[in-house]
């Protein structure tokens, strides 16, 4: 068993490996793979010459602390129930411990995810809100913004105490997401039959109804900051390690 970075002749095999894992497009994998993955922001674990588990990051930052945002953990499913995931998890944190970082973050899709990872010492470290939300009768002034924009707006609407996500991470969302400003509000989504999928919103809430009539949708579901459930897991590196509030954009 071999854990290291990727080589450049394993990349296809990452792509199958995610394939099977999560069943994305190969829209999204060409997408990702171009514009969001990088070898140095990547751990495998190689046998018999094939990738048989891996993992991602992303760099973000809290008060001036390093966060890799650890996303796409996956192991082939021949090779499930052997160690696997725990060898590439410690493997992956002495690297983190050791170039800099102050803590690992990541989103668990399920609740029995979040309670696997919890026996790895990750605990639920920021929460959210979600709710669904009718078009309203009046239009809003909304204008539609880059991601660098978003970005730079973002500094001014983020609670205290946030996860600030720049960097390599910017041109995956801005494949996948529209994003949107309006007089007191930020919205970074996407449509999905006749919905608006809000995957972040930031500012005045009472400017839902009218960004989804500006929009020409009937209803929407909105993820804001809050306290409705858990949303992001911390397993902190360095004994100074402080817990985010926040934490807004993941690839889910």
């Amino acid at each position: 068993m071999i854990v290291d970075y990727p080589a450049p002749a394993q990349v296809p095999m990452l792509r199958a490996l995610w394939k099977e894992a999560f069943a994305d497009t190969d829209d999204f994998l060409d997408t990702f793979f171009h514009t969001g993955f990088h070898p140095r922001r990547c751990r495998c674990i190689t046998e018999d010459g094939a990738v048989a588990a891996a993992l991602y990051w992303f760099e973000a930052a809290c008060r001036g602390q390093r966060f890799a945002y650890v996303y796409a953990v996956a192991t082939a499913k021949s090779r499930r129930g052997q160690g696997l995931f725990s060898a590439l998890l410690a493997d992956t944190k002495r690297l983190l411990t050791d170039i800099g970082f102050d803590g690992i973050l990541l989103v668990p899709e399920t609740e029995a995810l979040g309670r696997m990872y919890e026996k790895f010492g990750f605990f639920p470290c920021t929460s959210i809100w979600e709710q669904t939300v009718e078009a309203g009768a009046q239009k809003l002034p909304v204008r539609q913004i880059s991601v660098d924009a978003y970005a730079l707006l973002r500094w001014q609407m983020l609670p205290e105490d946030a996860v600030v996500q720049e960097g390599e991470i910017l041109p995956l969302l801005a494949a996948q997401y529209h994003f949107w400003a309006g007089e007191g509000f930020l919205a970074l989504g996407q449509f999905d039959d006749g919905k608006l999928i809000c995957r972040e919103f930031l500012g005045d809430e009472r400017a839902m109804p009218g960004l989804l009539r500006t929009l020409e949708v009937r209803c929407g579901h909105f993820r804001t900051p809050g306290t409705q459930r858990p949303f992001a897991w911390l397993l902190p590196l360095q004994p100074h390690c402080m817990r985010p509030a926040y934490f807004g954009l993941a690839l889910d």
